[in-house]
Formats: C-alpha cells, sequence, structure tokens
C-alpha cells in the first residue's frame, strides 16, 4: 500500500511563503491526478489545487494568483508553492495522487499568523 507523507508545513507570519512537498513510500506511476487540499478546525476539507497528467491545473477561487501545484516524480509527485500567505489559509494540508486508487496523506499543519 503506498502511503503518502506531506512535508513543509509550518508556522508564518502573513505575506511569507512555504513550498509543501509530498513523499510516496514507493515510486507511484499511472497518476491520472494529484492534488492538495486542505482542512480548517471546525470546516470540511476543501480542494486547494488539483493537476492532471495532461497538465490541466484548478484552484480554488481563494488561492488563485498566489498558489502553485507542480509535478515532481514518482517518488515526489507533487509540490505546492503557497505565496503571500494570509491568516485564512491556515489549516492541515493533505496531499492527494490518484491512479486506479486514491491515495491520501496524514498532513501537514500550515499556520499563518497576521
Amino acid at each position: 500500500q503506498v502511503q503518502l507523507v506531506e512535508s513543509g508545513g509550518g508556522l508564518v507570519q502573513a505575506g511569507e511563503s512555504l513550498r509543501l512537498s509530498c513523499a510516496a513510500s514507493e515510486s507511484i506511476f499511472f497518476i491520472n491526478r494529484m492534488g492538495w487540499y486542505r482542512q480548517a478546525p471546525g470546516k470540511q476539507r476543501e480542494l486547494v489545487a488539483t493537476m492532471t497528467t495532461g497538465g490541466r491545473e484548478n484552484y480554488a477561487d481563494s488561492v488563485k494568483g498566489r498558489f502553485t501545484i507542480s509535478r515532481g516524480n514518482a517518488k515526489n509527485p507533487v509540490y505546492l508553492q503557497m505565496n503571500s500567505l494570509k491568516a485564512e489559509d491556515t489549516a492541515t494540508y493533505y496531499c492527494s495522487v490518484t491512479t486506479t486508487k486514491d491515495y491520501w496523506g496524514q498532513g501537514t499543519q500550515v499556520s499563518v499568523s497576521s
């Protein structure tokens, strides 16, 4: 069973940047889609950004122009560059990779102080 581990979260001030990484326990091939989601306390998990293998990107309106999803390799399939962070970006961030199955990480905490 493939496991995903996110890293790169932390505590930053508003306006600063973070880059999230997603590492797989083994190489993942035939990826159909990869993405990042987040969940703030008391709220439902929401889509942040996704990318298909064809390169089509999709972003939540709240992060457009500030966040960029990018493709890595089979062991590190996806990254998320987050710029101009805001307090409302505070959440646990999860990476997801879809082949014939959906794989999820355990999450990394991002906290933004205003």
